[in-house]
């Protein structure tokens, strides 16, 4: 790690911004196409639900590709728990996914650029499932989420961070550190 400090202008005063280089790589994923075709297959989410079609998808944030829905697309609502384990930490909540498989999302390919500005919840969990309550970040509207995840990601106990739209909590993707 190295430090870097920065001074900028305002009036009436000088601030010292310091940060840190954080040497951490992320891969960053998708709900897994696997459970996606077992949901289009059983016509059933996770919490047993029929996913129900969407009638007006434009903007809606897929969780298959990490992209914004087109008023073209084909959109699913279903039910989604991001961590698989059975964990008091466990939520089930909405997600939006094409109603026919896609082509997914690389998760080597970095931060995906339709879904990586706040307004954001970043919520850091450890290998366990469980929660860490010193993990929990807020991102402002604008705001690139990728030096917060950092952050949280260069933690020890953090295995993996679940970042979520502000206002609604709903889950979007996860983030673990690269092995």
């Amino acid at each position: 790690m190295s430090d870097s400090r920065q001074r900028r202008q305002r009036p009436g005063c000088t601030v010292v911004v310091m940060s840190k280089r954080i040497a951490t790589t992320m891969t960053v994923h998708a709900i897994p196409a696997d459970e996606l075709e077992e949901v289009r297959r059983s016509g059933r989410d996770v919490a047993g639900h029929r996913p129900v079609r969407w009638p007006n998808p434009a903007g809606m944030p897929l969780r298959c590709c990490l992209r914004r829905a087109t008023p073209d697309d084909d959109v699913l609502l279903i039910s989604h728990a991001p961590l698989g384990q059975p964990s008091a930490w466990r939520e089930v909540g909405p997600v939006f996914i094409h109603a026919q498989p896609c082509a997914g999302y690389d998760d080597t390919a970095g931060l995906p650029v339709e879904l990586r500005q706040g307004p954001k919840v970043l919520r850091g969990y450890r290998s366990d499932g469980s929660l860490d309550y010193d993990a929990i970040r807020t991102v402002d509207p604008g705001e690139d989420i990728e030096r917060p995840l950092l952050e949280l990601l260069g933690a020890t106990d953090v295995h993996e961070v679940h970042v979520r739209a502000l206002r609604e909590q709903c889950f979007t993707y996860l983030v673990r550190r690269s092995s």
